[in-house]
């Protein structure tokens, strides 16, 4: 796996974890 790789998935996952995470603080404010 080349780094540019890794750092793509990384942020792949930040963003899927970041959206999850701001769904479940909407979802509790309502």
């Amino acid at each position: 796996m080349s780094t540019g790789a890794i750092v793509m998935m990384i942020i792949g996952l930040g963003i899927t974890w970041g959206g999850a995470a701001l769904c479940m603080l909407k979802a509790m404010k309502k």
